[in-house]
């Protein structure tokens, strides 16, 4: 069974601009080596970025919105979560974890996920050690 996970926004948004593990991360799901999943509303905070941060026109965002919707498989969570106080686009990551029953979110988010180490059972994990945890036989 392929390991399945959730990217942070800050994750796509490395992976995009600067290759890297994130990249690498990203490429493994493009060749069907893990299973993505991704939310409408991590799609969306992820265009407001790309638009409002650094400045893409609408066209080269929708580009890149439609190659992770045809990697990643697309949830609508039902359920709200709200276990991270003050980001709610942290909130949005684990409702989406949850529902898509996925292992891991891979995060570079060093304030406020990367810490919890953990959700419930899901690991919490950096693009770096995300990639030797999946490498391991």
């Amino acid at each position: 069974m392929k390991p399945r996970a959730v990217l942070d926004t800050n994750v796509y948004v490395s992976a995009i601009l600067f290759g890297g593990k994130p990249g690498e991360v990203f490429l493994l799901a493009k060749d069907e080596k893990i299973d993505l999943f991704v939310s409408t509303a991590i799609l969306a905070e992820l265009a407001t970025k790309l638009t409002d941060k650094f400045h893409w026109p609408a066209e080269r965002v929708s580009v890149v919105i439609k190659e992770i919707g045809e990697t990643a498989t697309i949830v609508r969570p039902q359920k709200r979560i709200k276990a991270v106080p003050g980001d709610e686009s942290d909130n949005r990551i684990l409702e989406c974890v949850v529902h898509a029953r996925a292992e891991y979110i891979v995060s570079g988010d060093q304030q406020r996920l990367l810490p919890l180490k953990n959700y419930n059972g899901i690991e919490i994990i950096s693009p770096a050690r995300f990639l030797k945890r999946i490498s391991k036989p």
